[in-house]
């Protein structure tokens, strides 16, 4: 297939044209390069974006290709930077994206002169590239720069539970106490206050205090555990909320 190409694919042999060619996967990058070497280009390969961004800016390139998905430093923000740097502003970038619908736009908008979507066969990305390279500069379109990338707006979060969940002392707990009497005396014990508390709203605690009429003293009872006991003096009938 490379025939249909090679009377307008094969750079000049005055000066080979060159491309660095990246691809993170090696069999589909030395496929790739194959194909490019066969034509006449003079290929410098790199896998990965870091890789690329410090070739295509210790040397100049004809033609810049790369893929979209590409781990670490992906094809799209590689364009961003090449577009950002005077030595690769107006150099043409080819990118080949997956057939996501919003690939397409997505590369052209950081900086891609063409975009190519996956699978893309050799024999077809060097006829691209040669459509380019036959263009020239002056008649490329300079390519514009990286428009800032807006985050999607985020959807509004619920409050965490256990910051809205109140805890403290109140005389309106939100378990009712129960009618109690004195393990001392059998005397009906007078209901005081509170105490509500927890981890979260899914988890409370609630604490409640009472008093005995036959000064036998303060007693809590506690709901989750429906047990009474003895107080041993008034300030533990006020503890801290927990």
């Amino acid at each position: 297939m490379l025939d249909r190409y090679s009377s307008n694919a094969v750079p000049s042999p005055e000066r080979p044209s060159s491309v660095l060619l990246i691809a993170s996967d090696e069999d589909t990058r030395t496929m790739y390069a194959q194909c490019l070497k066969q034509a006449g280009w003079i290929v410098e390969e790199a896998e990965e974006g870091r890789e690329a961004l410090a070739r295509a800016l210790a040397r100049q390139h004809d033609l810049i290709v790369t893929e979209a998905a590409m781990p670490g430093l992906d094809g799209y923000q590689l364009c961003g930077l090449l577009r950002r740097d005077r030595a690769t502003l107006k150099t043409p970038i080819v990118m080949m994206s997956d057939g996501l619908p919003a690939g397409p736009d997505r590369g052209r908008a950081a900086g891609a002169t063409l975009v190519l979507v996956k699978p893309c066969l050799p024999e077809a990305l060097l006829g691209e590239m040669q459509r380019l390279l036959d263009r020239g500069s002056d008649g490329l379109q300079p390519a514009a720069p990286p428009q800032p990338v807006v985050p999607a707006a985020q959807p509004a979060r619920h409050p965490i539970a256990s910051r809205i969940h109140q805890r403290g002392i109140t005389t309106t707990p939100p378990l009712s106490p129960p009618p109690l009497v004195c393990p001392v005396c059998d005397r009906p014990l007078t209901y005081r206050r509170s105490r509500v508390g927890g981890v979260s709203a899914r988890h409370p605690e609630q604490w409640d205090y009472f008093e005995c009429a036959g000064q036998c003293g303060t007693f809590e009872y506690r709901q989750r555990t429906r047990k009474l006991k003895e107080l041993l003096d008034e300030e533990n009938a006020s503890p801290t909320a927990g």
